[in-house]
């Protein structure tokens, strides 16, 4: 399997890092272990001849070669930030890899992209009517910049149709885990052993949404009105009303911030609290059902089962 890495300028350290040290290791453990599959054949190669990561440490790039690969993993830039990235993003190196990347993309090569790789992608419009997901705090910006791309920034890994995009900087590591997976599964799970990693299906846990919801105030207002009404049911046109906007322009902030709509999330505010109640008191579940707005402890539980994956005494015994 041939696998292009393309390091770009400002590469981020341990992105570059994670990918490499994940696919030599697979290479190693295929040796160890007499695992019937072909070594992965790993290249980095660069838009120009000189590329440094983000930490300033010089990367041994290889000219891009005229044959296409089979894969091609990109890397985030070091920039974490919006203004800095969006001024990176207008880079030359940047705006030749979106040459690179489709003429791959023509030749049937799988295009790979992880954290702000993400953004790197995207800009190449190989993503366009696509799903994917990128990394969390800059998904408002990753909407604004991309529209047409289908953004779920809940996931670790999306793949869609050719493209496969991973989540926020150490998804590096789970989306090289994912393409080794798709030679050999057993070979995966080794590689995932034998480097400590835990699987990570979701971004979910890890994103702090206050971070997002106070880049806007009306998001910010919405939220401090759907905090104090959670026992009552919501009301589109009553939330519009609290936040001095149209429904229309409600939902439409909404998602950009958070990529839900208003009942979606007032929905994921309700399962908070509930988790929160049964971790800290001794309620029963139709207790907490009602004091979250639910006629009946079965419904919630249901909601926690499908939207947490945990039933009732399994959150109270995670306190």
């Amino acid at each position: 399997m041939r696998v292009n890495v393309l390091a770009l300028d400002d590469v981020f350290d341990l992105g570059l890092s994670a990918v490499l040290d994940s696919f030599q290791t697979a290479n190693e453990l295929i040796e160890l272990c007499g695992i019937a599959v072909p070594r992965f054949e790993v290249r980095i190669v660069g838009m120009r001849d000189a590329v440094r990561t983000s930490q300033g440490l010089k990367v041994p790039v290889q000219a891009i070669p005229s044959r296409a690969p089979d894969w091609v993993v990109v890397p985030a830039i070091g920039f974490k930030m919006p203004d800095p990235l969006e001024h990176a993003l207008s880079r030359p190196d940047i705006r030749d890899s979106s040459s690179v990347l489709r003429e791959w993309s023509q030749h049937r090569a799988l295009v790979t992209a992880a954290c702000i790789g993400t953004f790197v992608l995207a800009e190449s419009g190989l993503l366009n009517h696509q799903r994917a997901t990128t990394t969390w705090w800059l998904a408002p910006l990753f909407r604004k910049r991309y529209r047409t791309v289908v953004l779920d920034e809940s996931n670790m890994i999306v793949k869609s149709e050719r493209f496969v995009t991973a989540g926020a900087a150490l998804s590096h590591m789970d989306l090289a885990l994912w393409l080794i997976r798709g030679v050999s599964p057993a070979l995966a799970a080794l590689t995932a052993k034998y480097l400590i990693v835990d699987s990570r299906p979701s971004q979910s846990a890890y994103v702090l949404t206050d971070h997002l919801i106070h880049s806007d105030p009306v998001v910010q207002h919405f939220e401090g009105w759907a905090r104090g009404r959670l026992s009552q049911g919501f009301s589109l046109d009553a939330a519009a009303k609290a936040t001095g906007c149209s429904k229309r322009t409600l939902a439409r902030r909404m998602q950009a911030v958070l990529g839900k709509s208003p009942l979606a999330y007032f929905q994921s505010l309700r399962v908070e609290r509930a988790v929160h109640l049964l971790k800290t008191t001794n309620a029963t579940i139709d207790e907490v059902a009602e004091r979250v707005g639910y006629t009946e402890g079965a419904i919630l539980g249901a909601l926690l089962r499908r939207t947490l994956g945990l039933g009732v005494k399994e959150i109270r015994k995670s306190q």
